[in-house]
């Protein structure tokens, strides 16, 4: 018994997991933002998921991706004492939704014909992505404010990375975040296609009952 002590693994410090969970807690770690932090997160990931376990949160790796993040855990059906959740839900809206689902088949279009790691878009490109399934605007500069708007959302919720626009006066450039690929499964493109597919016949029937309309 005091051999079998005397070669386990020293316990790390708490301190040590904090320094992995912290930066866990504020968003996802990426591989390519630091590799020592990342590589130590692999070698501990077993304590690291019994560290956020007790917060109720759960602690996803992607390796070939080269991202991790924590989830809640899901909420047994009667729980005797609910504990607070720390990673919030966010509600988002519909044109949000769009832009994530298209930017997610964007990405298995990309991943699908190889080559280069990193999808990266103009500004124009993704304005052009979106505004084709959204209804007509008279005003050309307040469809385009709109659609920044829900840009500027997507960067915010960590799945799009703004870089610093190029020389020569070109539109900024912004990096799809990989981490999207675990937020849009199949199951929510799917979901999402019908509710799209409803939402673009109740366009096309707008014009025809405007035009019924003023026949009468």
């Amino acid at each position: 018994m005091q051999e079998d002590a005397e070669d386990a693994p020293p316990a790390l410090p708490t301190h040590d997991l904090s320094t992995l969970v912290i930066p866990l807690l504020k968003g996802v770690m990426y591989q390519e933002g630091d590799t020592n932090y990342w590589h130590a997160l692999l070698g501990l990931q077993a304590r690291v998921r019994d560290y956020v376990g007790v917060l109720g949160l759960a602690l996803h790796i992607d390796e070939a991706e080269g991202f991790a993040y924590l989830r809640a855990r899901p909420e047994p059906e009667e729980p005797t004492a609910p504990v607070p959740r720390l990673v919030a839900r966010r509600p988002l809206t519909f044109q949000v939704s769009l832009m994530l689902a298209l930017l997610r088949k964007k990405l298995l279009e990309f991943d699908a014909v190889g080559g280069d790691t990193r999808l990266v878009m103009s500004r124009d490109e993704l304005v052009e992505m979106v505004r084709v399934f959204l209804p007509q605007h008279s005003n050309e500069a307040r469809l385009i404010d709109q659609i920044d708007t829900h840009l500027n959302k997507v960067v915010e919720l960590g799945f799009l990375r703004r870089h610093k626009s190029p020389v020569g006066g070109q539109s900024a450039v912004y990096e799809v975040r990989r981490i999207l690929k675990a937020f849009v499964d199949a199951q929510w493109l799917g979901e999402f296609d019908e509710r799209l597919a409803a939402y673009q016949a109740q366009l096309a029937s707008a014009p025809m009952q405007a035009a019924e309309a003023s026949d009468e």
